[in-house]
């Protein structure tokens, strides 16, 4: 998003977005607020950053390249090659973490047997490796990340010829692997799962297993970090883009008909929960990060195409895709082969560990601070017709110390606009705000100033929307 003529608006607003103004008190609306980010969630993010480490990612990578083929129809007794040697690999490095912080984290395989023709043509054990942190004050509340760990060449059902896989997504899974050694260390107040999904080649299915799972478990499911294809920096074109782009749905895929005709009448088109969640990472990278730029694509995926994160919003989650900018589609469901002079497949060699590196280090800190806010309020009211002033109300959220109250342009992609409210209210008057030329959200702030993301006003935008009538 740098370079855009919003940025500026966005990025001296941003700072508000992380519970950062819950030093201020004054109640007069503060457009472009600048206060510095309390240092101790600084401190915290800059620590759990510095730990995720290059050379692990490498070594993952080349373990999970060395199963030679991790196509989801391919070996599952083998403890050399297939997916299921991966996956149990997987899950045994999860133990190994979890034996590290004294039996932290619950392994387990959330798997159904599938038959889904024609790119599962008989009955398939389809298996993801999950581990679980459990959170220590609000467990029901989940923040998922998740990379597919299955590859394939360019049939979709050739499961015996070599598929390294290394970028597709291997990647992904290594960027979940290093988040779970590094978060695993320390507690948080909501639930952090880490998952490596199978199926995702042959139709999605480790994605729609999951979701299932977290439905049947009751789960509040705060946000979904679906990393898919997160380890290169070099395209087609030969060009070096060291952005990672996150894509994100503005309408829930689940849409209740009640909820569509509020959305029409009052708006809320691009601010369904992943579209705010999208934004939240965004100012993470922005805050603390540098020389990493995320780019929000308002999609749910890319064009034409699909990910793990689509059975999760389509159950409902709020989901995002995290890809990098740069694709190179020579290395995607290739056959291994020297063609006209260009190397065909998704060998090691294409990974930039780098870059990865930084990738990981958004999802480790975006969790973190998911985990350590408040909920978001479980609802946002507006009101204000035929008046100059608008009224924001909505509920209060448990360990809350303060609230901000953002509004935008109905123009704008990003959050522009905010004030601070004390914890022990729950409505503000914004005067000489006019409620028909503005969009308004509310997060919370902990009183160590980590903060939810911005819930978008109205049921449109609510994270945990009441169940359908």
């Amino acid at each position: 998003m740098r370079g855009r003529r919003t940025l500026k608006i966005r990025n001296i607003a941003a700072t508000a977005a992380f519970g950062l103004l819950a030093a201020c008190t004054s109640m007069v609306p503060q457009p472009g607020a600048t206060q510095p980010a309390p240092l101790a969630v600084k401190q915290a993010l800059a620590s759990i950053s510095g730990e995720i480490s290059e050379a692990n990612l490498r070594g993952y990578i080349e373990k999970m390249v060395s199963f030679g083929t991790r196509h989801t129809l391919s070996d599952q007794t083998s403890d050399v090659r297939g997916i299921g040697a991966a996956r149990r690999w997987v899950e045994s490095e999860f133990r190994k973490m979890g034996a590290a912080c004294g039996g932290c984290l619950e392994v387990m395989t959330v798997q159904d047997t599938i038959t889904s023709p024609p790119r599962v043509p008989s009955p398939t054990v389809i298996a993801n490796a999950v581990a679980i942190l459990r959170g220590t004050t609000d467990p029901n509340r989940v923040i998922i990340i998740q990379g597919h760990l299955d590859s394939r060449v360019t049939d979709p059902l050739d499961f015996t010829s070599d598929a390294p896989g290394a970028n597709d997504d291997a990647s992904g899974v290594a960027a979940v692997m290093e988040s779970a050694r590094v978060l695993s260390k320390r507690k948080f107040g909501a639930t952090l799962v880490f998952a490596a999904l199978s199926g995702e080649e042959q139709g999605l299915h480790g994605g729609r297993i999951l979701a299932a799972y977290a439905k049947a478990q009751g789960w509040d499911v705060l946000a979904v970090l679906n990393n898919d294809i997160v380890g290169n920096t070099h395209g087609l074109a030969a060009t070096v883009d060291n952005r990672i782009r996150i894509f994100s749905e503005g309408v829930r895929s689940n849409e209740e008909e009640t909820i569509a005709a509020a959305r029409r009448s009052v708006g809320g088109e691009v601010d369904a929960p992943a579209r705010n969640l999208a934004r939240y990472m965004d100012v993470i990278a922005d805050q603390h990060m540098t020389g990493f730029d995320v780019s929000l694509v308002y999609r749910r995926d890319r064009f034409g195409r699909g990910g793990d994160q689509v059975p999760m919003v389509e159950a409902g989650f709020p989901a995002v895709r995290v890809t990098e900018a740069a694709e190179n589609y020579t290395r995607q469901h290739q056959d291994l082969r020297n063609e006209n002079g260009i190397a065909y497949g998704d060998v090691i060699d294409g990974v930039d560990f780098q870059y990865l590196a930084q990738v990981t280090r958004l999802n480790a800190m975006t969790m973190a601070a998911l985990a350590s806010a408040p909920r978001p309020p479980l609802e946002v009211k507006i009101d204000g017709a035929v008046s100059a002033d608008t009224k924001v109300s909505w509920t209060a959220s448990p360990g809350a110390a303060s609230y901000v109250v953002w509004w935008r342009e109905t123009t704008s992609p990003v959050w522009q606009h905010s004030v601070v409210v004390p914890g022990s209210e729950t409505s503000t008057t914004l005067k000489n705000v006019v409620i028909d030329d503005w969009f308004f959200g509310v997060q919370a702030v902990s009183a160590d100033g980590y903060a939810s993301p911005v819930q978008f006003a109205g049921v449109v935008g609510a994270f945990f929307p009441p169940p359908p009538k």
